[in-house]
C-alpha cells in the first residue's frame, strides 16, 4: 500500500531491498566496522536496544521509517553501503588522513 510505514522483511535478498533500506547482515557489519554494540546503535537512534536486536535477528519487521533512520545514522558516521544487489559495507575514506597542516591553511581551505 502506498504511503505505508510497514517494513520490508529483513530476510530479503540485497537485490530486493529498496535504495533507502538495509539488510540485517549489513546492519551487523556496519556496527562491527564502527565498533558499536547493539546498545550503542540504539542510543544513537533514540530507540530501544530491542529494536536493533530484533531487526538484526529477523525477529520482527520494523516500520520502514525506523529502518531508514538506522541506515541514515550509520551513514552519518561514515558507513557506505554498496550498490543495489550487493551486501557491501565499508567505511568512507572521506575525512580520514592527516587533514590540512597548519602551515597550509588558507582562506580557501578554511571552509
Amino acid at each position: 500500500m502506498a504511503g505505508s510505514d510497514e517494513g520490508a522483511p529483513s530476510g530479503l535478498q540485497p537485490e530486493e531491498l529498496g535504495p533507502n533500506t538495509i539488510s540485517a547482515a549489513q546492519s551487523r557489519a556496519a556496527r562491527a566496522l564502527l565498533g558499536w554494540s547493539e546498545a550503542d546503535l540504539a542510543g544513537k537512534l533514540g530507540l530501544g536496544e530491542g529494536f536493533v536486536r530484533d531487526f538484526e535477528s529477523g525477529g520482527r519487521e520494523p516500520p520502514s521509517g525506523q529502518v531508514e533512520a538506522l541506515r541514515s545514522t550509520l551513514m552519518a558516521h561514515g558507513v557506505v553501503f554498496g550498490g543495489a544487489g550487493t551486501e557491501e559495507v565499508r567505511l568512507s575514506q572521506q575525512g580520514q588522513g592527516e587533514g590540512t597542516r597548519v602551515d597550509a591553511l588558507t582562506t580557501e581551505n578554511d571552509r
